[in-house]
C-alpha cells in the first residue's frame, strides 16, 4: 500500500501485464526507484533487533532479512521499470578535506552489522539490482547524480524517479517527477508534503540543514535553532544571503548567534548540499528490472534459513516473466496465476434451515473447527454478515446472514440460534484468526464466543514477533505459499468512493472468499500448532492467549462508565493551577518564554540563570527532561528563588500532560450511546507480554501522584453496583523468590514478613526489629531495582544522597546476603548469551540480540532487559492466567461479575453491591491460585463507587 500525496490510503496494486505497456492511447511513465542502501541496511538492522542467525553457517541474518523483506515488497508491489542501490564505500569523501571532523561523532558500524554486508550486496545482485558506489562519494551524492542525468536527459523526460529513503538531506532533491517513499509505511513524499512538514520549499533544505547543523554528521550549526526556528527565517527572508543582509531586524540571542555562527553556516552549506555532477558509468538499461534468479536466491535462502522467501521469490520471478517487454503493440493475454503449494478448496455456501441444522450437528462432533466471522465492517456499528466453519482441509463454509438479495440468505435470527450452542459451548475447541474481533461481532449480536483453543495471529507473534506483518494472507503466503483472494477483489480499494459494503457482495463471490479464511486458518493450525510444540509455547497459546482473546473482547465490548462532569471539574482546577505556575515561572525568570521548548528552556537554565548541565540528548543538545529537571530540583536553596524553577517546571509538565493527555482525551473518548469508555486492549504488543491499552491508553494514568490518582475517580460503577480493584502484592519479588529459589527470600514470604524491612536487616546487618525508615526505603529500591538489572549508577540516581561506591556496596552486599538471586541473575544473562533469548514462566520467549553487541553499554542493557524479561514476563503469564480462570468461574457459576480493566498487576470488576464482598473474595481466590508458586501469592482487593475509592 502506498499513500501518495492528496489520495486516501490505498490497497497493493495488483496488476497484470497490460499496465507495464505502451499502450496505443494510453501513455504511460517509466519510473526509476534509487535506493538508499546504508540507510535501509542500517533500518533492517535496528528494525529487527538481531536473534536471526543462520542454521547452517551460525552468521547473523537480521539485517539480511529486513534488507530482503524490503527488495521483496519493491519488486512485489511496485513493479519498478528501473531500480538501483547506491551505496557508501569504504575511505574519506570530499568532506572530509572540507572539515576534518565531519561525522567524527559517528561509532563504529557493529560487527554483527558489519559481517551482513557481503550477503545483503549478495542478494541485491541477485536480484538483478545494480549496486552503485563511488570512491570519494556517499551514496546520497550517487544519487543526487543519478538525479540530475535523468532530470537533464531528453530522452528521459518520461520517467519519474522514486527515491527509497527518508533521509532529510535527500529532500534537496525533490521536484515534480522526483519524490521520496518509506516503503515500510507506504508513505509518499514529495513538494507538498515537505511544504506542509517542515514550512519550505525544495531549494530551501540546503539552507534548512546549514542553520540547524546535525549532531549525527557532526555538522556544525547555529545554536538555539532548530528546524522550525530555521523555516520560519527562511519563509520571511528566503535563503540564508536573505537572512544575513537583514540581519538587523532579528533579535536577542538568536541574532547572536547567527552572527556569530556566519562563517560555519558556510561551511555547513558545502557540507550539506550534494554533489550532483560526479562522474561513474551508469545507465539506464544498467538498471532495467529483469527476474531474479530464483535457482541461486532459494539456495541461498535454504543457506539462511529465510524459508519464507523460497515460494514468494519463485512467484515473483513467474509474474515478471509474465511482463511484457516494454513498447510491445499488441499485448497478449495476462498468464494464468503461478500454481501454489496448497491446492484450493472446495467452498460451499448454506442457505436452508435444513442445510443450517446439519452443518450444526456435523460442527458439534468436531474436534477442532475454524471459525471466522465476515462484518460491515471493522468499528462499532459493525453488524454480521456472515459466519465461516473450516473442520477438514480443503474445504470450507459459508453462512450468509445478510446478501444484496434476500433468497440468497438466511435471517440473522435464525443462523446465531441454530449455531449458539456450538459458538457459545465451551467444549468445542475452535481456532481462528485475530479471534477478538470476531468475539466482539458476535458479542454486539448477543453471543458469547466460548471454546477458543487457537489463534493463528497470535501464535505467529509468539513464534515470529520480529516478521513485518501478522495478517491472514501475509501467513498463508509466507507458510504455505498459497495465495488468497484478496479483499479489493470483492468490494474495491480502500478509500474509493464506490468501494462496496461485504453486504452487497454476492453470494457466489463472497462465498468462497469467506470460506477460504476458514480453510487457511484450520491449514496454518496444524503448520504451526507443532512449532509452538517444538518451542514450548503451546500451552501458553492453547490456555492462555488464546481464550484470554474472548476475555479481553468482552471488557471491551462492556468498557468502564465515565463520568464527564468529573473530568470538566478537575480539568478547570488544573487549568487554574497551570495559569499559577506559568506567573510564577515567568516571576523567577525575570521573563517570559516558550514552556514547552526544549530548546528555549535548555537556554534559559543553562545560559541565563547559571545551572550546570546534567547530561546531553541523542542530538547533543542538552538534556531537560524530567529525570534532568528532577536532579536540579534536589539542589533547591531557600535564599535562592531561581532554584525553585526546576521543580515548578516538573509540576507544570505534569498537569499540562494531565490536562492535555488525559483529560481531554478521557472525555472525548466517551461512547454517546453507552456513557462508557471502550478501550482496545492488545496481547502481544511489548516484549514482556503484558497488555497494552489505546484509544485510550489507561495503562498510563499516573498512581504516583494524588492529581494523577484522582483521575480514577471519574470512573464509576453504575447505579446499585460497585467496583473492585483487585492486585497482586509484590508480585515480581514473589516470583523472583520462586524463580531464583533463594532461601532468604522464599522464608521471609513464606513467614508472612515484610520483605523490604527483612531485606534490610539482611543487607544492613541488624536485627529486624531495628530497621529504620530510611533502611526500609532503601531496601525497597533496591528489591525492584534488581529486578531490572539496576547498576550502581542507576541506584544513586533513585537513593537521594547515596553516592556511587555506596550503591556499588549496598548491591555487592545484597548478593552477597541472598546468594540464589545473584545466581538467578547470572543465569538469565548466561542463557540470553548462549540461545539469543530468554523465557517466561510459561515459556514465552523473547529475543535479546544486544547482549551480543561489542558496545558495552549496548551489552548491558542486553543483560538488564534479559533479567527484566523473565520477571516481568512471568508476572504477564500470571495475570493473563489468572484472567482467564477468573472468567471461566464467572461462565461456570453464572456470577453478575464483569471484568472492565487490567491495568499491570491490578483488575477492576464491576458487581451488584449487594453481592460485591463475595465478588471480591472470589476475584482474590482466583488471582492467588493461578499459579502454584514456591512462595504465597497474595492479592488484595478493595470495593467503591469509583474507581480511586476502591483502590
Amino acid at each position: 500500500m502506498l499513500r501518495r500525496e492528496g489520495e486516501s490510503p490505498r490497497g497493493p496494486e495488483r496488476c497484470t501485464a497490460a499496465l507495464f505497456l505502451h499502450l496505443p492511447g494510453a501513455p504511460m511513465s517509466e519510473t526509476l526507484y534509487l535506493i538508499d542502501g546504508h540507510a535501509q541496511i542500517f533500518r533492517a538492522y535496528y528494525a529487527i533487533r538481531g536473534g536471526l542467525t543462520s542454521p547452517t553457517t551460525g552468521e547473523p541474518t537480521h539485517a539480511t532479512f529486513g534488507f530482503t523483506a524490503m527488495l521483496l515488497k519493491l519488486m512485489r508491489e511496485f513493479r519498478p521499470h528501473y531500480a538501483a542501490v547506491a551505496i557508501d564505500l569504504p575511505g574519506k569523501t570530499f568532506r572530509d578535506e572540507l572539515y576534518a571532523d565531519y561525522k567524527a561523532n559517528r561509532e563504529k558500524m557493529p560487527e554483527d552489522l558489519s559481517a551482513q554486508i557481503p550477503r545483503i550486496l549478495e542478494v541485491t545482485k541477485l536480484f538483478g539490482l545494480p549496486v552503485i558506489g563511488e570512491k570519494g562519494l556517499e551514496a546520497d551524492d550517487v544519487i543526487a547524480t543519478i538525479v540530475q542525468r535523468v532530470l537533464t536527459d531528453p530522452a528521459l523526460a518520461d520517467v519519474e524517479i522514486r527515491i527509497v529513503s527518508r533521509d532529510k538531506d535527500l529532500e534537496q532533491l525533490l521536484g515534480d517527477r522526483v519524490k521520496m517513499i518509506d516503503i515500510h509505511k507506504d508513505d509518499e513524499f514529495g513538494v507538498a508534503a515537505l511544504r506542509e512538514k517542515r514550512g519550505i520549499r525544495p531549494d530551501q533544505v540546503i539552507d534548512l540543514l546549514a542553520l540547524t547543523g546535525d549532531t549525527s554528521d557532526n555538522v556544525p550549526g547555529v545554536p538555539g535553532i532548530g528546524p522550525k526556528g530555521a523555516a520560519t527565517l527562511l519563509q520571511d527572508y528566503e535563503d540564508i544571503e536573505g537572512i544575513y543582509e537583514h540581519i538587523e531586524e532579528i533579535k536577542g540571542k538568536r541574532r547572536e548567534n547567527l552572527e556569530a555562527s556566519r562563517e560555519l553556516v558556510a561551511l555547513s552549506r558545502e557540507l550539506v548540499t550534494l554533489k550532483a555532477d560526479a562522474e561513474f558509468p551508469f545507465t539506464m538499461e544498467d538498471a532495467r528490472s529483469a527476474p531474479p534468479e530464483v535457482g541461486a536466491l532459494q539456495q541461498l535462502f535454504q543457506e539462511l534459513g529465510f524459508n519464507r522467501f523460497q515460494t514468494e521469490i519463485s512467484h515473483l520471478a513467474d509474474s515478471m516473466h509474465a511482463t511484457l517487454p516494454l513498447g510491445s503493440e499488441e499485448p497478449e493475454p495476462p498468464p494464468p496465476a503461478p500454481a501454489t503449494e496448497v491446492e484450493r478448496g472446495e467452498y460451499e455456501a448454506v442457505t436452508t434451515p435444513e442445510a443450517l441444522e446439519g452443518l450444526a450437528a456435523t460442527l458439534s462432533g468436531q474436534e477442532i473447527i475454524s471459525f471466522d466471522t465476515e462484518t460491515t465492517g471493522l468499528g462499532w456499528e459493525a453488524k454480521l454478515v456472515g459466519l465461516c466453519f473450516a473442520w477438514k482441509p480443503n474445504h470450507g463454509v459459508y453462512v450468509p446472514m445478510r446478501s444484496p438479495t434476500p433468497e440468497a440468505h438466511l435471517s440473522p435470527e435464525t443462523v446465531l440460534e441454530a449455531l449458539r450452542p456450538v459458538l457459545e459451548n465451551p467444549a468445542i475447541a475452535k481456532c481462528g484468526h485475530n479471534l477478538k474481533f470476531d468475539a466482539k461481532a458476535l458479542l454486539r449480536a448477543g453471543l458469547r464466543l466460548r471454546g477458543v483453543r487457537f489463534d493463528t495471529m497470535l501464535a505467529s507473534t509468539l513464534l515470529d514477533p520480529g516478521q513485518p506483518s501478522q495478517k491472514l494472507d501475509h501467513l498463508a503466503e509466507t507458510r504455505l505459499g498459497y495465495r488468497m483472494v484478496p479483499i479489493s477483489d470483492l468490494i474495491g480499494e480502500r478509500g474509493e468512493e464506490e468501494q462496496l459494503s461485504m453486504a452487497e457482495v454476492p453470494l457466489e463471490q463472497i462465498a468462497p472468499y469467506a470460506a477460504e479464511d476458514a480453510d487457511i486458518v484450520l491449514r496454518l493450525h496444524a503448520a504451526m500448532a507443532l512449532e509452538l510444540q517444538a518451542k514450548g509455547m503451546d500451552a501458553l497459546l492453547h490456555d492462555v492467549e488464546a481464550p484470554l482473546g474472548t476475555v479481553l473482547a468482552e471488557m471491551e465490548h462492556c468498557g468502564i462508565l465515565c463520568d464527564p462532569g468529573v473530568l470538566q471539574a478537575q480539568g478547570r482546577e488544573l487549568e487554574a493551577r497551570v495559569i499559577e505556575l506559568r506567573q510564577q515561572i515567568f516571576a523567577i525568570a525575570g521573563e517570559e518564554f516558550h514552556l514547552d521548548s526544549t530548546q528555549q528552556l535548555a537556554t534559559m537554565l543553562f545560559d541565563q540563570l547559571g545551572f550546570t548541565p546534567v547530561k546531553r540528548t541523542r542530538t547533543g543538545n542538552r538534556s531537560t527532561d524530567n529525570e534532568v529537571l528532577t536532579r536540579l530540583s534536589q539542589r533547591e536553596d531557600v535564599n535562592d528563588p531561581r532554584t525553585r524553577l526546576p521543580g515548578l517546571i516538573i509540576e507544570y509538565r505534569q498537569f499540562t500532560k494531565l490536562i492535555s493527555t488525559y483529560l481531554g482525551n478521557l472525555r472525548d473518548s466517551i461512547n454517546s450511546e453507552t456513557g462508557r469508555i471502550h478501550t482496545t486492549f492488545h496481547q502481544l504488543v511489548t516484549a514482556t507480554g503484558r497488555l497494552a491499552s489505546n484509544a485510550p491508553n489507561l495503562q498510563n494514568i499516573p498512581v504516583r501522584t494524588d492529581v494523577g490518582r484522582r483521575i480514577r475517580r471519574a470512573f464509576i460503577a453504575p447505579p446499585g453496583h460497585s467496583l473492585i480493584c483487585a492486585d497482586y502484592s509484590q508480585i515480581e519479588l514473589r516470583l523472583l523468590a520462586h524463580l531464583s529459589g533463594d532461601e532468604h527470600l522464599r522464608e521471609a514470604f513464606l513467614n508472612e514478613q515484610d520483605i523490604h524491612s527483612t531485606v534490610a536487616a539482611e543487607v544492613f546487618g541488624v536485627p529486624l526489629e531495628s530497621v529504620t525508615r530510611e533502611q526500609r526505603d532503601q531496601a525497597k529500591t533496591i528489591n525492584f531495582g534488581i529486578i531490572y538489572g539496576v547498576t550502581p549508577h542507576g541506584l544513586a540516581r533513585r537513593i537521594e544522597g547515596l553516592d556511587f561506591h555506596s550503591a556499588r556496596r549496598l548491591i555487592e552486599d545484597y548478593k552477597l546476603r541472598f546468594p540464589g538471586i545473584s545466581a538467578f541473575l547470572e543465569e538469565c544473562v548466561k542463557h540470553a548469551l548462549e540461545y539469543g533469548y530468554v523465557t517466561t514462566i510459561m515459556g514465552r520467549r523473547r529475543a535479546i540480540p544486544e547482549i551480543q553487541s561489542p558496545n558495552r553499554s549496548r551489552q548491558s542493557l542486553g543483560e538488564r532487559l534479559a533479567i527484566n524479561t523473565v520477571v516481568q514476563g512471568s508476572a504477564a503469564d500470571l495475570i493473563k492466567t489468572a484472567m482467564v480462570n477468573l472468567q471461566a468461574r464467572i461462565d461456570r457459576e453464572e456470577l453478575p461479575l464483569k471484568l472492565l480493566l487490567q491495568i499491570h498487576d491490578e483488575l477492576v470488576l464491576e458487581t451488584p453491591e449487594d453481592l460485591a464482598e463475595r465478588h471480591a473474595d472470589i476475584v482474590r481466590e482466583e488471582m492467588e491460585q493461578a499459579m502454584e508458586l514456591a512462595v504465597p501469592l497474595r492479592a488484595e482487593a478493595g470495593i467503591g463507587p469509583d474507581w480511586m475509592t476502591a483502590k
